[in-house]
């Protein structure tokens, strides 16, 4: 089998008992359409609901589902880190990534394929008329310049995980061992022809975000300390603001005790922020797995 013929699509799960039926009932028709071999690859990242149990009959009662594989994780371990063990599986020389929750409908992967074969590395995506709430709305797009300043990318939309990858593309971020990363600004490091396009989005019809609040945050601070050193750098400079404004107030004795919990505030960020990189070296050096794999099942028919 040639691999260059093959697209592979890679679809992280966790907890989406209520899509999936719906998934396959739409991405099945998209691939067989464009007539090319394909597998799809389902990463199962420790669902707790029937995810796996109707992955498995999908595989098994499909006609198509000679084309379905299904990596299964021991625990969860994250969107990223899913996405990662199904690059390393993937065989197709164009690889797309798409969530499971149907907010990307499949029924763009043709217009991102396209672009792929005329040459593209990395397709980059923006959710056009976004149906999320006016919150995760407002917060994205500050996230996304904020992210921009720091890592000095150009990316509009940091949260939209259907994108399209070159197997070169793939292939290096393969190699690169970091315990935790961030996929679309790891691609667009590497990226030599990199595109971005709007895609549709669709609102959550059923089931949760599996983004709280928390771990949006938590994601956020992954990119941050994984691909700049702009805030250590902010902290010296904080630092030197600091230092001066305190001579000034001293020389003036003015604010009082206010000004004291304010530096307190800003010394406690600044050490959070310098533990988020002390904090990252500690897992590099521990060397343990991003995963682990109970079972892989393929379905030979």
């Amino acid at each position: 089998m040639n691999n260059n013929n093959i697209i592979s699509i890679v679809i992280p799960v966790y907890n989406e008992q209520d899509n999936l039926p719906e998934l396959f009932r739409r991405l099945f028709p998209v691939m067989e359409n464009l007539n090319r071999q394909y597998e799809i690859i389902l990463v199962n990242d420790g669902s707790r609901d029937s995810s796996l149990p109707l992955m498995l009959q999908e595989q098994k009662n499909n006609p198509n589902g000679r084309n379905l594989r299904v990596i299964d994780f021991n625990g969860n371990f994250g969107q990223h880190t899913a996405i990662l063990a199904g690059f390393k599986a993937s065989k197709g020389n164009h690889i797309i990534t798409l969530d499971a929750d149907l907010q990307n409908p499949p029924e763009e992967i043709p217009k991102l394929l396209s672009l792929l074969e005329n040459g593209h590395d990395v397709v980059g995506t923006v959710r056009k008329n976004r149906k999320d709430s006016f919150f995760r709305r407002y917060a994205s797009k500050l996230v996304n310049k904020l992210m921009n300043k720091v890592t000095g990318f150009t990316l509009h939309d940091y949260g939209c995980m259907l994108r399209g990858y070159s197997r070169g593309i793939v292939d290096i971020i393969n190699e690169c061992g970091e315990v935790s990363t961030f996929i679309p600004a790891l691609a667009q490091k590497f990226a030599v022809n990199p595109v971005e396009i709007e895609v549709s989005h669709s609102q959550r019809e059923k089931g949760e975000s599996k983004y709280s609040l928390f771990r949006l945050i938590r994601l956020q601070f992954d990119l941050m300390t994984a691909f700049s050193l702009f805030p250590l750098q902010m902290i010296t400079i904080l630092g030197a603001l600091i230092f001066g404004t305190g001579i000034i107030l001293a020389l003036f004795g003015i604010f009082g005790r206010a000004v004291d919990f304010v530096l307190a505030g800003i010394v406690v960020t600044c050490t959070g922020i310098t533990s988020e990189y002390t904090g990252r070296i500690y897992q590099e050096v521990r060397k343990r797995p991003r995963y682990i794999i109970r079972k892989i099942y393929e379905e030979d028919k």
